[in-house]
């Protein structure tokens, strides 16, 4: 099973190449599923047929999904007021009626994760194209599960529930009652859920395929996605330049294509779909955009640590961080996790094992790559007799 996430800037025609890479694999025999977020139905337009909350069978081996977001978002809020109906009454909060909900922000994203690890699950396709939002919300949906599994464990850590038995005490003692037992068995429902999506993500098989037009404003999203998705420990497999105009159009923009087509591919591996002179429309056009196909290569990055403890006395952490500026980058430690700012990005990695028993010695960003020194704490170090 192999998952292809493709993202771009809006507008760069990334629900297009999601729908021709999908077609492609299929047409190949390969079982395949497109997943899209989108609440408009784009993919449905483009392959040529109607998609929505039901997974749609498109050709025998291709099979469209655009999940509900107000569905699922309904059924959740239910089932919480459901299980939550003691606290609600004793606050004199009145539940909320099916109708009269609508998803918060970040509910697409949330369904296109569930529907994704559901789909996984299921064992029933060989491949996953999934159409994500434009880059931005994209990143953000990447580390969706992380994060939150996170501030689950900060504000319902597991090990309270060894307390569980005093908590009627406590309640009596208190004149309120404590939290229920409920809250801590959904905390673990979510984080067992969460998990299973971050498997997906996480995944060694998946890879992170970047649509954009070749130009200006291209350019600038695909440096800033790079660096976002290198903060993840990610690297786009190819980067897919569509809408390539052929060299008799306008000279201008043909030469401002080119140009910033060279400066790509001395990074990137570079596919170059064409212009068909109009919005693609059906299997046909997207046959003929001729899209990169499945390839054996991963977006995961290692970020390896390196041992100099014989030549200088400390471990170094080398973290991939390519198109970072020094200026703009930022480190803070805090117990066993490193927060790294690298522009607007930001993420909080756990350290590694062997680097929670150091302190930081010092950092450097070289040739795109940050360079982190941890020197042996010698009061968690092991002595050597």
């Amino acid at each position: 099973m192999r998952t292809i996430l493709i993202t771009g800037p809006g507008g760069s025609g990334r629900t297009t190449v999601a729908a021709a890479t999908a077609l492609a694999a299929a047409r190949e025999g390969t079982r395949t599923l497109v997943l899209s977020a989108d609440r408009t139905d784009t993919l449905g337009t483009v392959l040529g047929a109607t998609t929505g909350p039901a997974p749609t069978q498109v050709t025998p081996t291709l099979t469209a999904w655009r999940p509900d977001a107000t569905a699922g978002f309904r059924d959740d809020l239910a089932g919480f007021q459901d299980r939550a109906s003691n606290v609600l009454n004793l606050l004199g909060a009145s539940r909320l009626d099916p109708e009269e909900v609508t998803p918060l922000p970040g509910a697409e994203e949330l369904t296109l994760l569930r529907a994704l690890r559901d789909a996984a699950l299921s064992e029933r396709h060989e491949l996953f194209v999934v159409d994500l939002p434009p880059t931005p919300q994209a990143l953000a949906l990447l580390s969706l599960p992380e994060e939150l599994r996170r501030y689950l464990r900060r504000l319902l850590p597991a090990e309270r529930q060894a307390a569980a038995g005093l908590r009627p005490v406590l309640g009596r003692l208190a004149g309120v009652p404590m939290p229920s037992e409920w809250l801590y068995e959904t905390a673990a429902r979510w984080d067992t859920e969460l998990g299973a999506v971050e498997a997906v993500l996480a995944d060694r098989h998946r890879v992170v395929r970047l649509v954009a037009e070749p130009g200006p404003a291209g350019s600038d999203a695909v440096r800033s996605a790079s660096l976002a998705l290198a903060l993840r420990g990610l690297r786009p497999d190819t980067l897919v330049a569509n809408r390539v105009v052929p060299e008799d159009w306008t000279p201008g923009l043909v030469a401002q294509q080119r140009k910033v087509l060279e400066e790509w591919q001395e990074t990137y591996d570079v596919r170059a779909l064409p212009h068909l002179g109009h919005d693609p429309r059906g299997t046909d056009d997207l046959d003929a955009l001729q899209v990169p196909g499945v390839n054996a290569t991963t977006s995961t990055v290692e970020w390896p640590v390196a041992d100099h403890l014989a030549e200088d006395g400390v471990l170094v952490w080398h973290i991939p961080l390519p198109g970072a500026v020094r200026e703009e980058l930022d480190l803070i430690r805090r117990g066993d996790e490193l927060v790294v700012t690298a522009g607007q990005f930001r993420r909080i990695v756990p350290l590694p094992s062997v680097l929670r028993r150091c302190t930081v010695a010092g950092a450097a960003l070289r040739d795109g790559e940050l360079r982190i020194r941890f020197a042996p704490d010698p009061d968690l170090w092991p002595r050597t007799p």
